[in-house]
């Protein structure tokens, strides 16, 4: 374990109100025997934050901040993400990844409002989140001093937290005290994840009980569809059904009809940047249906080229988030592009929600670039000269048909009456006639003799 710094005189800490990030307040205090100051956001998890405002003022605690970040969230970390249309993986929607930004954001400025010396956070030594949380922390602060404590401390078992919180008299739920929790869960706007525990066999399927909290299953969902309008400006959903709503409340309704229809789920064994392997399941209902109707108004709306080049360069843009280079240059820079693609990803598309899938059934746009007149299969009354195809089909055949004549004609030089077999025998060694002449001088000197 890291030997810790002692010269800490005040702490800012990313403080949930559960049991661990409870541990590391108390801990953080008998260890540095420092202050510490409290920061719980609002990122739209559903929890009553109050108790964690009363948990931290029974430690002695004189500073505490809880925030609602929920707009700023979804308007200024989850929409440009979407406008990227971004997954992991093929499958992941990066809602975990996509929520470390804005708490290292918060938590940097508040050390620096608060004149702290560092800044400390609850993620483990084996998980991706100490990475994003460090990372956007240094791009930001780049002198700041972080502790991890998962990273210094022994206490790595349930026991050890528990016994721990039983000696500070540190309240701890009931069912993490009964071993009743079988995984951990993590909540926002965009999504909720579970992991550990029981979820570490990826052979054993997800316990019915206590998870999918968002989303009814597929069985239980209305037998009749649901059409939604959803309409963009700039790439950003701003109406749902013709109702214009602040970002973080279009996402909560997307979340509320997508987990209606059961839509939304992902069971997913994914690759940490830290260099494992690990399980996570997912709800994300409205991201789900966001993704599929903004590609939709793109397919509309976008230019060939740069919508393949968008998809081209998704993946990595992916991996930035997932890996926490949030506020790193290159991703910075990476967004100036993708945001000038969406300046015309303006119109509505009608997503159609049933039994766990989202269908596109229509989209309109005034920057469509569907011509109708070009593209139909009947009468076009000259718009498009089907003649024109024929050279078009030529000029990108060049290639192929230069190298099979090419082929063709060393295939013609090659000589006549060379069978397969001999072409492919080997030339006949040199070593056998180079041995024969010592043994031809051996029987001349024997014949001598």
């Amino acid at each position: 374990m890291t030997k810790p710094d002692k010269r800490i005189d005040k702490v800012v800490l990313a403080y949930s109100g559960g049991l661990d990030t409870s541990v590391i307040l108390k801990w953080l205090q008998d260890e540095y025997h420092c202050e510490v100051v409290t920061f719980t956001a609002d990122i739209g998890q559903g929890e009553e934050l109050e108790p964690a405002r009363e948990k931290a003022r029974k430690f002695g605690v004189k500073k505490i901040y809880i925030e609602d970040l929920r707009e700023e969230f979804v308007r200024d970390f989850v929409f440009p993400m979407f406008r990227a249309n971004t997954v992991y993986e093929g499958e992941y929607l990066l809602g975990t990844s996509i929520a470390r930004p804005l708490i290292a954001k918060r938590l940097v400025e508040i050390a620096r409002a608060e004149r702290a010396d560092a800044i400390s956070h609850g993620a483990t030594g084996k998980g991706n989140d100490q990475v994003r949380f460090e990372l956007g922390a240094y791009a930001l602060m780049p002198n700041v001093r972080i502790i991890a404590p998962w990273r210094e401390w022994d206490l790595l078992s349930r026991d050890k937290l528990l016994a721990y919180a039983d000696q500070h008299g540190i309240p701890v739920d009931y069912k993490k005290r009964k071993g009743e929790a079988p995984f951990s869960m993590d909540a926002n706007l965009l999504h909720i994840s579970y992991e550990g525990g029981v979820l570490e066999d990826p052979s054993r399927e997800p316990p019915a009980k206590g998870m999918w909290r968002l989303t009814v299953p597929v069985e239980k969902a209305p037998s009749r569809p649901e059409d939604v309008e959803l309409e963009f400006r700039q790439g950003d959903l701003v109406a749902i059904n013709g109702k214009a709503m602040k970002a973080h409340e279009l996402l909560a309704e997307l979340n509320r009809l997508g987990g209606r229809h059961g839509v939304g789920r992902l069971d997913l064994v994914e690759n940490r940047y830290v260099g494992m392997k690990s399980r996570g399941c997912y709800e994300t209902p409205g991201g789900t249906v966001l993704l599929r109707a903004h590609r939709a108004i793109e397919s509309l709306t976008l230019d060939r080229e740069v919508a393949h080049l968008k998809d081209d360069l998704m993946p990595r843009y992916a991996s930035m988030v997932y890996n926490g280079y949030w506020w790193s240059p290159e991703r910075q820079a990476l967004q100036v592009l993708i945001d000038h693609t969406q300046r015309t990803v303006n119109g509505t598309v009608t997503v159609r929600l049933y039994k766990g899938n989202v269908t596109v059934v229509s989209r309109r746009s005034e920057e469509s670039l569907f011509d109708t007149k070009i593209s139909t299969f009947d009468d076009d009354g000259g718009a498009y000269n089907q003649a024109d195809a024929g050279g078009f089909i030529k000029l990108n055949a060049l290639r192929m048909r230069i190298a099979a004549n090419k082929a063709a004609a060393r295939k013609a030089a090659a000589p006549r009456g060379r069978t397969k077999a001999a072409a492919a025998a080997p030339a006949p060694a040199a070593a056998p006639a180079a041995a024969a002449a010592p043994a031809r001088r051996a029987r001349s000197r024997k014949a001598d003799a």
